[in-house]
């Protein structure tokens, strides 16, 4: 009998801590004048683009789950089966889609003058499940792992052109 899997993906927030910051630091060197007012839209549009990435990406995490052709799904996706190796001599094949889901429970930031860090617990409510995907390639001598995320604000910019 198929192991048919049920997951309930609901609007995941983009804030975790590894690493992942689609949002772009501005730095403005001497002459390069901005009005208050742009500087905030500036990065007002770089935190909805992280909004988008992450419902893209929970819109392709879900189809993906879902799809009854997953090879055919990632094909018409535009997802490389193989991609170039760190020398470029041998292709890295794609072997493996990971899953992992993760409910974040709290956080934990660096405290002022302290090595101890900062710790808030979560109430129930404001715990939030996220799953992440990534895309496993592998040849004789290196594995890579490719964040969705990654792919799709490349496949983004290269659709919207």
């Amino acid at each position: 009998m198929p192991h048919d899997h049920h997951h309930h993906h609901g609007h995941h927030g983009h804030d975790h801590g590894h690493g992942h910051d689609y949002g772009h630091e501005h730095v403005h060197g001497p002459g390069h004048n901005h009005a208050d007012g742009d500087h905030l839209h500036s990065h007002m549009h770089d935190q909805d683009d992280a909004a988008d990435l992450q419902v893209l990406a929970t819109q392709f995490i879900e189809g993906f789950v879902q799809a009854g052709d997953k090879t055919s799904y990632l094909k018409l996706a535009g997802v490389p089966f193989e991609r170039p190796g760190k020398g470029g001599a041998t292709a890295l094949k794609l072997v493996d889609v990971e899953l992992k889901t993760e409910w974040q429970v709290g956080t934990a930031s660096p405290s002022f003058g302290s090595r101890e860090l900062s710790y808030l617990p979560f109430p129930g409510q404001m715990v939030r499940e996220r799953t992440n995907m990534a895309l496993v390639y592998v040849s004789m001598d290196e594995k890579s792992v490719l964040d969705v995320r990654d792919f799709l604000a490349k496949r983004k910019k290269e659709i919207e052109g």
